[in-house]
């Protein structure tokens, strides 16, 4: 088996909150604990769980526009983190990213022209003179037209908005994409549109992708493998199908129950979590799952539980794997 083009092992991003009088932290956030996951070439991996969880910091994390404590990120074989800004300039324009609010993320004051030229400029990738015919190029790849080129931003709706934070991803020709919930942000018939964009993307230009969301029905079309966190950790990876079909932990399942589906063979019985999150800057010992758990046995506050093989290409994260009737 080939290597994955990316390896993120036991990565740690946490934050300062508060001082003291010495100019040191009172507390830190815990958002991202130990998060250890792969990514294939030309696969899409999606990332889900509640907000707050920690899904786009380990999304900014791994592109290092957030700063990890710790860990390793491993792209075509370098460790990313462990270069130096200047070095790692190259691997900047093969990591791109698509921003959750494609208003708030394109420059209002430069017109479509301007917005893409920008990347290009900043790489030098493509002559002065070529720049327009790129630009048309992109428009056409993301469902535009080259007339839009001299609008802005705000003359276009949510979804174009999007299809343009789409264009200027591809811009510099990357070979991996963190979809940052690309489509929350747009009405629901407008979803599908740029979902399949993006899966068109993906097989024509071979692209990799870690796609996140909140939502376990979008990614489900949309991604090859599923990765579910819980409070910075990951609880459950599989294969999106083994997943949905026989999915091992127990927040897993509380989040698949909520899915609505018209296959009244696909219902899932309603699976209420008690109590709230608890705070990042506490979290409970053991399993952080455990006090919303109802399969929560006193061992859950004492070990944490690590992610385990449960069956080829399924691995989960409960110390209870296995038993008869719970997991």
């Amino acid at each position: 088996m080939t290597a994955p083009l990316l390896d993120v092992r036991n990565l740690t991003t946490t934050f300062p909150v508060g001082s003291n009088l010495l100019g040191r932290p009172k507390a830190k956030v815990h958002a991202v604990d130990q998060v250890s996951f792969s990514i294939r070439r030309g696969e899409m991996v999606g990332l889900v769980g509640e907000s707050g969880s920690g899904k786009t910091t380990v999304g900014r994390s791994i592109l290092r526009l957030t700063q990890p404590t710790s860990g390793a990120v491993t792209f075509d074989g370098t460790d990313i983190l462990t270069l130096k800004p200047s070095a790692f300039q190259a691997y900047r324009r093969r990591m791109q990213l698509i921003f959750q609010d494609p208003f708030a993320s394109l420059d209002p004051r430069k017109n479509i022209e301007g917005i893409l030229a920008e990347p290009l400029s900043i790489h030098r990738l493509v002559p002065r003179a070529e720049r327009r015919d790129r630009i048309a190029e992109l428009l056409g790849m993301v469902g535009l037209t080259p007339e839009a080129m001299k609008r802005y931003p705000h003359e276009f709706s949510g979804g174009q908005r999007q299809r343009i934070g789409i264009a200027r991803a591809l811009a510099v020709k990357p070979d991996f994409i963190v979809a940052d919930e690309p489509v929350s942000a747009l009405d629901v018939s407008i979803q599908a549109q740029v979902l399949n964009l993006l899966q068109d993307l993906q097989a024509d230009l071979g692209l990799t992708m870690l796609f996140i969301s909140h939502d376990l029905a979008v990614v489900e079309h949309a991604c090859d493998r599923i990765v579910v966190m819980y409070m910075g950790r990951i609880m459950e990876t599989a294969n999106t199908a083994d997943l949905y079909a026989n999915p091992r932990h127990p927040y897993t399942r509380a989040l698949l129950s909520a899915v609505p589906s018209l296959d009244l063979d696909r219902r899932r019985e309603k699976i209420i979590l008690k109590g709230d999150i608890p705070s990042p800057i506490h979290p409970p010992s053991g399993c952080v799952f455990r006090t919303r758990c109802p399969h929560a046995t006193p061992l859950c506050a004492q070990e944490r539980p690590i992610l385990t093989p449960a069956s080829p290409g399924h691995a989960v994260a409960c110390l209870r794997t296995g038993e008869i009737g719970i997991i």
